[in-house]
């Protein structure tokens, strides 16, 4: 049996891709004898996945907008890491710029037990064109904390080609063995009429409209401005089609957008539910004409992924870390990340006929079966974790 710790910020499914991630490797281990917990800067009183195989350790201060709250600075770590490390053959970092990954660092480096670290596109440069000041910061905590983390880490897990090339020479000096490993989602089971009917019954103002679905953070990070501002150009030309923009809202960004498509005459038809999960996001994903992501930055991208499962065709930018997969398996269209190129993406996927269009989204489920579940996933992860062990 291979007993794998990984530290992670959050274990929070709200916070998107990288737990979902753990989460399903944890649980294909798990049915194949392995054992992976988890050391999280979660408040103790926050109980996350309740049904994960493994133990959750929560360490981290209570929810606020300190400094040190939102960095998660927690006490307990290094102490509770020096103690236990031990009893785990190798140790899965996930994330940067936390305390998480400092506290890693001054645990692990030049300690008995390997390390691995999985960056999560956080050395993408689209951080440094956008924040160049904040760029400024991390590169002081880079000197401090993740450079030498990195560094002295057995392997760096890129979860791309594109995310590896993207990462290199994001800081300095850029030591690091990196290695990039298949990675993906779990796939779509249950009964696909009964999950169709749970996300309708979720959306009664949908009714049997076709629509386009963005399944993810509201940020703006994600694209989901372009998104809407693209829907509403094309909205004239294809009045029988509607815009579902679901997922959590941590920045009160629903109000804006559904001011934006007021504006736009498009109030009607554009849908906010929230969060989906269980069978209303399944039902969501196999239901959708297609599902749209046209983020600025996106190292990876579950949600994507989730979509092939669902044999659903992708419209993605050229940002998301998977495009050229994507296109290599005609599983979607690719355009910048930009208003004219999500017009674009939106604009030729409606013009192509039904029957295109379903063939689309047979390539992509196909897509998903050979590039991107996550057994093949966790299969890659251990082999990589096992050669780290010797």
């Amino acid at each position: 049996m291979t007993r794998v710790l990984r530290i992670i910020t959050s274990a929070d499914p709200r916070t998107g891709g990288p737990i979902e991630g753990a989460r399903r490797v944890g649980e294909i281990w798990a049915g194949q004898g392995h054992r992976q917990d988890m050391l999280t800067l979660d408040p103790p009183n926050e109980p996350h996945l309740a049904d994960y195989p493994g133990r959750i350790f929560a360490l981290g201060p209570p929810r606020g907008r300190a400094l040190r709250q939102r960095y998660r600075y927690s006490a307990a770590m290094i102490p509770w890491l020096r103690a236990h490390a031990a009893d785990y053959d190798a140790v899965i970092v996930s994330g940067l710029w936390r305390y998480a990954a400092r506290g890693a660092g001054q645990a692990l480096i030049g300690g008995r037990t390997p390390y691995l670290v999985f960056p999560h596109g956080m050395l993408d440069p689209w951080f440094r064109r956008t924040a160049p000041f904040k760029h400024l910061v991390k590169q002081a905590s880079w000197w401090l904390a993740e450079g030498p983390l990195l560094a002295g880490a057995r392997a760096v897990l890129f979860t791309s080609e594109e995310e590896q090339r993207r990462a290199e020479g994001a800081f300095w000096p850029y030591r690091l063995r990196g290695t990039v490993v298949n990675y993906g989602a779990a796939d779509i089971g249950g009964d696909a009429a009964l999950q169709v009917a749970a996300f309708r019954t979720l959306l009664p103002e949908l009714g049997e409209r076709p629509f386009l679905l963005f399944l993810g953070r509201l940020h703006p990070k994600k694209g989901c401005n372009l998104l809407l501002a693209a829907f509403g150009t094309i909205a004239a030309r294809h009045p029988g089609i509607d815009l579902v923009i679901a997922g959590p809202d941590q920045i009160g960004m629903a109000a804006t957008l559904r001011a934006a498509a007021a504006r736009l005459g498009v109030g009607s038809r554009v849908h906010l539910p929230g969060m989906l999960s269980g069978a209303p996001k399944a039902g969501a994903l196999r239901a959708a004409q297609a599902f749209v992501l046209p983020s600025h930055q996106e190292n990876f991208g579950i949600a994507v992924v989730e979509a092939l499962a669902a044999g659903t065709p992708v419209l993605v930018s050229d940002q998301v870390g998977i495009w050229r997969e994507l296109l290599a398996d005609r599983a979607g269209l690719v355009a910048p990340d930009t208003c004219a190129g999500t017009t674009e993406l939106l604009s030729r996927f409606l013009a192509l006929p039904s029957a295109e269009q379903a063939a689309m989204g047979r390539r992509a489920r196909a897509s998903f079966t050979t590039r991107f579940d996550i057994e093949r996933a966790a299969d890659s992860l251990r082999t990589v974790i096992e050669q780290a062990i010797g």
